[in-house]
């Protein structure tokens, strides 16, 4: 859509103020805008007619001829000090919030991000990259809104792009940092356990490669959801600083060590030293790979290198004869 002057409605204005008497003009009932921000339907907006043009030849650059084909690929553009940069990038003090974006800018080609939906849920990024000149499809929780939790657009948003990418052979990386789900009365007025399981659905669906990046936060139900082992994941990998558990330390705490908190003298004292201890026992992740859920634990320098390394190990991975359609979720 373009800005100003593209509109999209079911019904029309003057319709509608026969039938219920409200005047509601084009841009309110069926703007760029709205669409873009509010109800996801449109997955670019540009400025004028032009630009549009100049973002369907990008796109149409990333897709293959049809579902049979490869990708076209593009000679890969290197990028200088981002290696140490993605050391930095996201703070080790886990109630820090930074930017998702940032950390897929350093990892993939120079300028070959284009995100899909930018506007809408954006808790969640989607969209489309190079890596050493391939195409990628990528899906990530961003701590910067919402603290990353997943809620019903959400998961909307990332199943429908997976299930893009599976329908043209894109292989899939996750990048994880996610506290969970959103709690609370109008997520589950409004189906988000419903909404929730498209997005594990699109995942365990998916025969393309599929590999995962666990950043920092990788709690509860949103753990699973968010390309696990558990649902078909490929490889998982982990930065040193990531925490995979049921829940954060001071919940855990909180709910396993009730009784003895409010016995205590020094609850405060104890309840530091509990949490201290259940981060170094259950939340490392050497522990998750020790259970097999990681696969290997990566210096963030080395992450492009290793998620080439994992493609290239993919890229003959088998898929069924069938394959499948991409309904509006």
């Amino acid at each position: 859509m373009v800005k100003r002057t593209s509109h999209m409605f079911l019904t029309g204005g003057k319709v509608l103020k026969s039938v219920g008497g409200k005047e509601v003009n084009h841009h309110d009932l069926g703007g760029s805008e709205l669409h873009g921000k509010r109800s996801g339907d449109v997955h670019f907006i540009a400025d004028n007619e032009e630009e549009c043009l100049q973002e369907v030849r990008k796109l149409l650059a990333y897709l293959p001829q049809d579902a049979t084909s490869p990708c076209p690929s593009a000679p890969a553009k290197r990028k200088t000090g981002v290696r140490q940069q993605l050391r930095d990038i996201v703070p080790v003090d886990q109630k820090k919030v930074y930017n998702m974006k940032s950390v897929i800018q350093a990892v993939f080609d120079a300028n070959s991000f284009m995100e899909v939906q930018r506007e809408f849920a954006m808790n969640m990024v989607v969209g489309f990259a190079r890596l050493q000149g391939e195409t990628v499809g990528i899906v990530a929780n961003n701590p910067k809104v919402k603290a990353g939790a997943i809620d019903i657009n959400a998961s909307d948003k990332a199943a429908r792009f997976i299930r893009f990418c599976s329908c043209f052979q894109i292989p899939v990386i996750t990048f994880e940092d996610v506290t969970g789900f959103i709690p609370g009365v109008e997520q589950q007025e409004s189906g988000i356990i419903r909404h929730g399981a498209k997005l594990l659905y699109a995942y365990a669906e998916s025969e393309v490669p599929k590999v995962t990046v666990i950043i920092r936060k990788a709690y509860g139900g949103a753990y699973v959801a968010m390309n696990s082992k558990a649902i078909g994941a490929d490889l998982v990998y982990a930065w040193p600083i990531a925490e995979v558990a049921v829940m954060g330390a001071e919940g855990a705490v909180e709910v396993l060590y009730h009784r003895e908190l409010s016995e205590s003298e020094n609850p405060e004292q104890l309840r530091k030293e509990k949490i201290k201890a259940y981060k170094e026992e259950y939340m490392d992740p050497y522990y998750a790979a020790h259970l097999g859920q990681v696969d290997d634990i990566i210096d963030p320098m080395d992450t492009p290198d290793t998620l080439a390394q994992a493609l290239r190990v993919l890229r003959n991975k088998k898929r069924s004869a069938t394959n499948h359609g991409n309904m509006p979720l």
